[in-house]
């Protein structure tokens, strides 16, 4: 018998996406682990309900319409990935001394808002204040899509100050703080590689044909391919992670059972 499945590479993507982002949704709530990451949490869903808006709504609203609701949604997730930076910063160094939160936290900011400032083209001012509902939608992408860099550059940073410093404040090699933190860290390497690959040849290639334009594109679907290609790879590292107990730690039942037989 010959079997014929016709997926393309991004219908496969979407679907170990999804199933991934779902497994790890019953995962944290589950093991309680929301208790502890409610802001993380929050990030999931909201990714899961922009991936089905995705293929739900693609195709059957307007245009104008579509655009609205991602660019709204995209604006959230900025929000949300924020509040997600500082919970893990706040996890991983609430034992820090508070003249290390004085100092630290400007650094960080102040090197991602340099880094932002320079990353990519900035649109002229004058289109983004103009009195009409495009430009209040150019504005609220632009905040999107600069929005999400500067959680990537952010999350990079810390990341890498818990990989090296974790272990002296309450993120060490086995706590779930470091290990989401890695898995966030990774993610946004992939998407900064990608917006800098695909930035760099957009902005040095010119296609003169279709066949060009084509190859081109073709690119590009290669490369945010492969960027969802890691997110997956990280959805099943936080799946495996937060499903295991953090060291020291035990089951509930397991703490009540001793407890109980004390009373007796």
């Amino acid at each position: 018998m010959h079997l014929n499945f016709n997926f393309t590479a991004v219908q496969v993507l979407w679907t170990l996406t999804f199933a991934g982002l779902l497994v790890l949704m019953v995962v944290l709530l589950g093991r309680d682990r929301v208790r502890h990451f409610p802001w993380f949490t929050g990030s999931i869903v909201l990714a899961a309900l922009r991936l089905l808006a995705a293929r739900l709504l693609f195709g059957r609203m307007s245009e104008i319409t579509l655009s609205t609701i991602f660019i709204t949604m995209g604006d959230l997730s900025t929000v949300v990935g924020l509040m997600v930076v500082l919970e893990m910063a706040l996890n991983a160094f609430s034992t820090a001394k508070r003249l290390l939160w004085i100092v630290w936290p400007p650094i960080l900011v102040a090197m991602a808002a340099g880094l932002l400032a320079v990353w990519g083209p900035w649109p002229a001012w004058k289109t983004l204040t103009a009195d009409s509902a495009l430009a209040s939608l150019r504005l609220m992408q632009l905040v999107a899509q600069k929005g999400d860099l500067l959680v990537n550059l952010l999350t990079v940073e810390l990341g890498l100050l818990v990989v090296l410093f974790g272990r002296i404040y309450k993120a060490g090699w086995r706590s779930h703080t470091q290990q989401i933190l890695i898995g966030l860290s990774t993610t946004a390497l992939a998407q900064l590689a990608v917006q800098g690959v695909w930035q760099s040849i957009a902005m040095k290639v010119a296609p003169h044909t279709q066949a060009e334009y084509q190859r081109i594109i073709g690119l590009r679907d290669k490369l945010f391919n492969a960027s969802s290609a890691v997110f997956i790879v990280v959805l099943v590292w936080w799946i495996v992670c937060l499903w295991i107990n953090e060291p020291g730690t035990a089951e509930p039942a397991q703490i009540a059972e001793p407890q109980a037989e004390e009373a007796q």
